[in-house]
């Protein structure tokens, strides 16, 4: 049996324009598959960049778009064992097929919610928040008294991440582009903010830590502060590079980490910190219970409805939103 979806897919790669919204059949879930009818889709910038064909050697066209959202299981396919139709889950990964009314899933990538959790909620935080779980926690692991460094402190990644890294007692230092920005990033609980539009962050990094530099630096803005990011660090500390939002970052001459202080740079992505399915449902949990405790609360969230993806995507690429996304059937 088929299902009428309403779906958002592109046959080129560029700019918002190249999404469509299309009424297509969607055939059973296959074996080991689950489908969904979204409540609440998260949007990210992996997504502009599947759009852009980033990662084009691995988005065959046509594509769909989407890899973050929360819905009710409408159907199963053959041995799915642990989810029952009228199940409500969230998902992380899989084909991107996100922005859409419904959807089939890889069940192992289907993760059940909490009831007290609000479907808006999860769709705005999942993601993210599995992004800043593995980052903080698992990917270098921060601890109490520990000085980071986070870029884009105000964004929906950053937002989380400054307040979960307070909780973990940890003092952060935020770069921000703009002061409204900042106050943002003061209100989650960043002690430092740098407006990189009028200050140099590597100078007020030196000042703010008395020229120790940081434990580790959290960087998915890339080309326009990698290279700056590595001078702040402190002896044997690590830049992480989880985005290129400003472009990529160029060549790394790795004898200079040497010169700069033994350091270290990783370039992760939270696929290969959730491909297991018992580490990828502990995170979740973990992320779970620290919303449910209050630790962890959305940021700013910019409602649109599913037929105004498009524009959802202009305005983050203008940088005309704050905090998360999230798109509504």
């Amino acid at each position: 049996m088929t299902t009428r979806t309403d779906a958002f897919r592109f046959s080129e790669f560029g700019a918002p324009h190249v999404l469509r919204r299309e009424t297509i059949e969607l055939a059973a879930p296959a074996a080991g598959e689950i489908q969904i009818r979204h409540l609440a889709i998260g949007v990210n910038y992996i997504d502009v960049y599947h759009r852009q064909g980033v990662f084009a050697a691995q988005l065959p066209l046509p594509s769909g778009l989407g890899v973050e959202g929360i819905g009710i299981v409408t159907a199963l396919g053959d041995g799915v064992r642990n989810f029952n139709i009228g199940d409500r889950v969230a998902y992380v990964g899989g084909p991107p097929n996100g922005y859409s009314t419904y959807r089939n899933l890889p069940a192992a990538r289907a993760l059940s919610v909490p009831d007290a959790l609000h479907s808006e909620t999860v769709a705005a935080l999942v993601f993210k928040g599995l992004t800043v779980e593995y980052l903080i926690h698992r990917c270098v692991p921060v601890a109490k008294d520990d000085t980071v460094l986070f870029h884009a402190a105000a964004g929906g990644v950053g937002s989380i991440a400054t307040q979960w890294l307070k909780h973990l007692g940890a003092t952060v230092i935020g770069t921000v582009g703009s002061e409204e920005k900042a106050e943002i990033a003061r209100a989650n609980g960043c002690d430092h903010t740098i407006v990189y539009s009028r200050e140099d962050f590597r100078a007020r990094v030196t000042e703010i830590t008395g020229g120790k530099g940081v434990r580790v630096v959290y960087d998915s803005v890339g080309a326009d502060t990698f290279a700056k990011s590595l001078d702040c660090l402190a002896p044997r500390g690590t830049l992480v590079s989880f985005g290129e939002a400003s472009g990529p970052v160029e060549p790394l001459n790795v004898a200079s980490l040497g010169a700069k202080g033994s350091l270290f740079v990783t370039r992760p992505s939270i696929a290969h910190y959730t491909a297991d399915r018992s580490e990828y449902e502990a995170a979740a949990r973990n992320l779970f219970a620290a919303i449910e405790a209050g630790i962890v609360k959305a940021p700013n969230v910019s409602k649109y409805k599913l037929g105004d993806a498009a524009k959802a995507h202009e305005d983050m690429e203008a940088r005309r939103t704050r905090g998360s996304i999230i798109l509504i059937p």
